[in-house]
Formats: structure tokens, sequence, C-alpha cells
């Protein structure tokens, strides 16, 4: 731009500022102050004209999301894997035992509560020392 088409614009600012300014216009490449509060004014106005009105670069804001997508479509593979896996095994318990309505009922219920008593972390070994403790009532 030429000079004579620049406006001039009284601008007061904190001391803060100030310095950031002055820390930061040559390692920005800029050749004035000037030059750099416009380009950091163009700036925030294009992020707010965008509606991407965040303290994090556009760069890093896709790096970010583009390692959400990657987790969200490994997770949603797992989470695959594992409801096959769990619809398996109970079409196996299914065909090997005749559970009445009661039985299953009642399994049902104890699953849900060992889910909740635990906050959704169960383990075999908690399952076997609850066989076993079923067990010795069940013998004693």
């Amino acid at each position: 731009m030429s000079k004579e088409t620049k406006d001039r614009l009284a601008l007061r600012m904190s001391a803060e500022t100030k310095e950031k300014i002055e820390r930061w216009y040559r390692a920005d490449g800029c050749r004035s102050r000037n030059e750099f509060v416009e380009k950091a004014v163009n700036n925030y106005a294009d992020a707010l004209s965008a509606g991407t009105n965040t303290a994090l670069p556009r760069e890093v804001t896709a790096a970010i999301d583009g390692r959400l997508g990657m987790f969200e479509k490994h997770k949603s593979s797992l989470l695959f894997k594992l409801s096959y896996t769990v619809d398996t095994l109970s079409a196996i318990n299914a065909h090997a035992y005749e559970f009445d309505d009661d039985t299953l009922r009642r399994l049902r219920a104890n699953s849900v509560r060992n889910v909740k008593q635990v906050n959704g972390i169960l383990t075999f070994d908690q399952h076997v020392h609850d066989k076993e403790l079923d067990n010795s009532e069940w013998q004693g």
C-alpha cells in the first residue's frame, strides 16, 4: 500500500500489549510495529468472520481434529469387535444352557449391579472370586 492511502489511528494500549508488540514484530518478519498490528487485527477479524474465535491456530486445531478422528475410528472398531464377540458368546451360552425367565432376569440384575458397583470396570478374576463364594455358600 502506498502512504497516501493509509489512515492514521490513535491507539492506546496497556504496557503489556506494547511489550508484546515490541517482542514479536521482528520475530514475525514485520518491518514495523504498524505492520505487525495491522496483521494482528486482520488475523483476528478473519477468525471472527469465519466463526473460529479460538486461541489455537487453525493448523493446531486441524491436527487435533485429525487425531480425534483417528481415535474415534479406532474406538469404533474396538467396540464393534467387542460387540460381535459378546453376541457370539451369548449365542453359544443360549444354545448350551436352557435358562428359564426367572434365572435370566436374576443374572441380568446381578450383572447390572456388578457393573454399577465397580463403575464399569469388571475383571474375570472378580467373577471367579464371586463364583467361589457362591459355591462355598451353596455347599456349606
